[in-house]
């Protein structure tokens, strides 16, 4: 048997996560960006061997898909876009969070809260990427060997329509009240 739990976020409870992801920032200035993805990865492969919540599961999938967004040369991020998803993963760079992970079902949750603060200001970033990655998957599977052949140029024209409509839509949605407030 499960049992569904409900919260919801206050401005208070948002702004201590607000507080947290301000002062993890602040400690990570030192790190560089691979200990800041190393770091990250870790905390995502920690995930994948606890049994996790499916709440908790979901949000550890859409992380791992931010540091492979960050990685993946070929997405070619602009450098402004990967300083913020940067900043959003200094805080899973921090091994002391509100909960202790090794905490049996509890551990993570303020990592998926603060993994679903992250998703919300950045989901047009990540589904872009996610867009991106649908369509170099298709285009490799059609093209067969062939999809070496000039691989840049048939990426490129895509890459930059799906950045282009991301900013477009980014223009369109206002700010994140969680993320303007911090960086």
């Amino acid at each position: 048997m499960s049992i569904e739990i409900n919260f919801e976020l206050s401005d208070a409870d948002l702004a201590h996560f607000r507080s947290m992801m301000h002062a993890t920032i602040e400690k990570s200035q030192g790190l560089s960006d691979d200990e800041i993805i190393s770091k990250a990865k870790d905390l995502v492969n920690n995930m994948e061997k606890s049994k996790l919540p499916e709440f908790v599961r979901t949000r550890m999938m859409s992380l791992a898909a931010l540091i492979d967004a960050v990685q993946d040369e070929e997405w070619q991020m602009p450098e402004d876009e990967k300083r913020e998803i940067m900043l959003s993963l200094a805080y899973f760079s921090e091994p002391e969070d509100i909960v202790p992970d090794n905490v049996p079902v509890l551990g993570y949750i303020d990592d998926a809260i603060m993994i679903e603060l992250v998703l919300q200001e950045l989901s047009l970033d990540l589904s872009a990427y996610r867009q991106f990655c649908g369509f170099r998957a298709t285009e490799e599977a059609r093209r067969g060997d062939a999809a070496k052949v000039d691989r840049e140029s048939w990426l490129a024209g895509t890459r930059s329509q799906i950045r282009s409509s991301m900013r477009r839509n980014r223009s369109n949605t206002k700010k994140s009240r969680f993320f303007s407030r911090i960086m």
